[in-house]
């Protein structure tokens, strides 16, 4: 199923309140994770579903802020800014795999005592979801993921399509980019992956800077971007997550994208079963932040029809044979 719409309502996200940095920031809270400080917040109705929000390369969880209040209504909201990112540790000397933010999560839902729960992700997030999704049908003691709601982001090594800065972060001249990089040429390589109509604002790409740069994060990007040789390297596995038939997956995309737009949109078409697909005109990577009442309107019409089908098979059940 695929449904296509334009967006609503573009200047909302900048008529509305923006929740500062700061302001998240106070309202979280810290665990510790291989003796590194990880920063988590939560929100939301505490008995009922976890959502696991899963953010994205190069930012942290503030990427949810415009749709955060809204997801708040219906479900338990969790999200942590993985290790190298936002207010979490950026240690130097430190080993940044898929694998390793993948445990962060696992072991973040420990904590909060999960044992099922759904996910929302973004970007790099979508990476490590499906290493998430693969776990499931491998041995072991984990929280049971329920369903997968996945914006922009590289699925297939073979769409991705990664940015100028991208490219250079991953060759020899990487630690000159780091140390080059300043909030006015981060800003310009920035907009160019959201959609012409739904530019940051200012204050956004201030806050996006701030929590790059928190903590010395910058010096870390060459550590960091390695996640993209390692979606080439796990290609089965990590697409091969994607193909089981009993996950309820969706995709939201904002076709905009130079990144993962519409070259992604006809991938996932050909190799996802039963593709649930909705496509975002004018929106570009970031859609929480371009068009969050959409992503908010589609992912609570996602959770519902799975809700649906829960009853009707229960309802099935039942019925004598």
């Amino acid at each position: 199923m695929i449904v296509t719409g334009r967006t609503t309502n573009i200047d909302w996200q900048h008529n509305r309140p923006m929740t500062p940095i700061d302001e998240w920031q106070a309202s979280g809270n810290f665990f510790n994770y291989r003796g590194h400080r990880i920063f988590w917040r939560a929100a939301g109705n505490c008995d009922a579903r976890a959502l696991l929000l899963i953010h994205g390369f190069p930012t942290a969880s503030w990427d949810w802020e415009a749709v955060w209040p809204a997801l708040a209504q219906h479900y338990r909201l969790l999200a942590v800014d993985m290790i190298g990112f936002g207010f979490s540790d950026k240690p130097r000397r430190y080993e940044y795999r898929i694998a390793d933010q993948a445990n962060i999560q696992e072991s973040f839902l420990r904590l909060q005592g999960i044992t099922e729960y759904h996910i929302l992700a973004h970007d790099y997030g979508d990476t490590v979801a499906q290493e998430l999704l693969a776990r499931q049908s491998e041995p072991g003691d984990r929280p049971k993921l329920r369903s997968v709601c996945f914006l922009n982001g590289g699925l297939f090594p073979e769409t991705h399509r990664p940015t100028i800065v991208q490219r250079l972060l991953q060759s020899y001249v990487g630690p000159i980019v780091t140390r080059l990089m300043t909030r006015d040429r981060f800003a310009r390589s920035f907009i160019q992956v959201f959609g012409s109509k739904t530019q940051p604002t200012p204050a956004q790409i201030d806050a996006f800077w701030k929590l790059i740069v928190h903590n010395e994060g910058i010096r870390i990007y060459t550590s960091l971007i390695r996640y993209i040789s390692e979606r080439r390297a796990n290609r089965q596995r990590w697409v091969g997550a994607l193909q089981r038939e009993d996950m309820p997956l969706k995709l939201i995309d904002g076709v905009a994208d130079p990144v993962s737009g519409v070259q992604m949109v006809e991938r996932y078409q050909q190799l996802v079963p039963r593709p649930d697909i909705v496509i975002l005109e004018g929106v570009g990577h970031y859609p929480q932040v371009e068009a969050p009442e959409r992503v908010v309107e589609e992912y609570t019409a996602f959770r519902a029809q799975l809700s649906l089908a829960v009853q009707q098979n229960a309802c099935s059940a039942r019925v004598p044979a």
